[in-house]
C-alpha cells in the first residue's frame, strides 16, 4: 500500500501539479486569442509577443520597486507590478488596432490580410521586447518559494516521496480561478458583455439592435490584453521570462483554442488543460513511478518516457493537425469561418 501511495504522490508532484499550473496558464492565454477570433474574426498571431510584453513591463517595474523595498512580503512584488503591465498591454492594443487594424476593418479587409496584419506586429513587439531586456533568461521572482516543500511532505507523511507545491503555482491556478468566473460574469450579466456576445454571434443583427461596434471592439481588446498581461506574468512568476519562450508559446495557445473550438470561450479553457496535460504526461519518465507498481523482476532499465520535455511542443503541434483534420470545429463547435 506503502509504494502505491508513494507512485501517486510521485505522480501528483510531476504530472498533476505542474498540468494544472501550465493548463490554467494556457486556459489564459487561449481565452485572449479566442475572444479576438470571435470579435474581429480573425487570428491574432501578435498574442503571444504581447504576452511577453506586459511581462517585460512587470519586471521591470518589479525591479524599480525591489530597488525601493517595497514588497509585499511572502507574496511576490510582482503583483504589484501587475496592474501596470496590463495597463501597458492594453494601451499597446488600443494602439495597434487603432494605427493599424482598424483602417482594415473599415475597409472590410478578408481574414488572411488581418492574419499577415498581426504576424508583422508580432515581429514589431518581439523586436521591442528583445530590445529593452534582452533575449536571455529574466527571474523577477522574489517572496516565500514554497508553500510546503516535498522535505515537509515525506516528514508528515512518512512516505518516500513528497510533493513540493510552489506559491506561484498555487497564484496560477487560484488566479485563473477568480479571472474566468469574473469573465464569465461580465459576459453573462453585463451589458456589454450581452453586447459582445450578441455581436459575435450576429455582427448584423447586433448592429441593428443598436450594438456600437467600436465600444465592443474596445472592450474586446481591453480585456484580452488584460488575459494577456495576466497569463504572461503568471507563467514568468512560475518558470521565468525569455522572450522566445513567449513566442513558442503561441502554438499550444492557438492549439489550445482550436481544440476548444475558436471563438468558444469554454472551449479554450477544456483545450488548455487538454493540450497542458498531454504534454507533460507525454513527455514525463515514468521509470520510477512503474517501480513502484511493478514487481522486481518487471521494472524497467529505460526512462519509459514517450517523448523528450524538448519536444513538447510538438505535442501541441500533433494535436492540432489531428483537431484540424477530424474535427475542425474543435470540441465545442467554435466558429470556422
Amino acid at each position: 500500500m506503502t509504494e502505491f501511495l508513494d507512485a501517486v504522490v510521485l505522480l501528483t508532484n510531476f504530472v498533476l501539479v505542474p498540468g494544472l499550473t501550465y493548463g490554467s496558464q494556457l486556459a489564459l492565454g487561449a481565452l485572449g486569442v479566442t475572444l479576438i477570433y470571435g470579435i474581429l474574426r480573425f487570428a491574432n498571431f501578435a498574442h503571444g509577443d504581447l504576452m511577453a510584453f506586459a511581462t517585460m513591463v512587470v519586471i521591470l517595474m518589479t525591479w524599480l520597486f525591489q530597488s525601493m523595498g517595497l514588497g509585499i512580503e511572502p507574496l511576490p512584488t510582482a503583483l504589484i507590478a501587475l496592474p501596470i503591465g496590463i495597463l501597458a498591454a492594453i494601451l499597446l492594443s488600443l494602439g495597434t488596432d487603432r494605427a493599424v487594424y482598424r483602417f482594415y476593418r473599415r475597409k472590410k479587409a478578408p481574414s488572411v490580410i488581418y492574419i499577415l496584419t498581426s504576424i508583422g506586429v508580432m515581429f514589431v513587439i518581439n523586436g521591442i521586447v528583445r530590445f529593452t531586456i534582452g533575449p536571455d533568461d529574466q527571474h523577477f521572482s522574489d517572496g516565500a518559494r514554497f508553500i510546503f516543500t516535498a522535505r515537509d511532505f515525506k516528514e508528515a507523511t512518512g512516505l518516500h516521496e513528497g510533493i513540493a507545491l510552489k506559491l506561484s503555482q498555487l497564484l496560477t491556478v487560484v488566479t485563473a480561478i477568480f479571472v474566468v468566473l469574473a469573465l464569465f460574469r461580465f459576459l453573462q450579466k453585463s451589458r456589454t458583455g450581452k453586447a459582445m456576445r450578441a455581436y459575435s454571434d450576429n455582427e448584423d443583427l447586433a448592429l441593428l439592435s443598436g450594438v456600437s461596434p467600436e465600444r465592443v471592439v474596445f472592450f474586446a481588446w481591453v480585456i484580452a490584453a488584460s488575459l494577456a498581461a495576466i497569463a504572461g506574468t503568471l507563467y514568468g512568476l512560475d518558470k521565468s521570462f525569455k522572450p522566445f519562450t513567449y513566442f513558442s508559446l503561441l502554438l499550444p495557445i492557438f492549439a489550445s483554442a482550436i481544440l476548444g473550438g475558436i471563438g468558444h470561450p469554454m472551449g479554450a479553457i477544456v483545450g488548455g488543460f487538454i493540450i497542458a496535460f498531454s504534454e507533460v504526461t507525454i513527455t514525463y519518465a515514468y521509470k520510477k513511478f512503474l517501480r513502484y507498481l511493478l514487481p522486481e523482476s518487471w521494472e524497467p532499465e529505460s526512462l519509459v518516457q514517450l517523448l523528450s520535455t524538448d519536444y513538447k511542443f510538438a505535442v501541441s503541434f500533433v494535436i492540432l493537425v489531428v483537431v484540424l483534420l477530424v474535427r475542425p470545429t474543435g470540441i465545442f463547435r467554435g466558429r470556422t469561418t
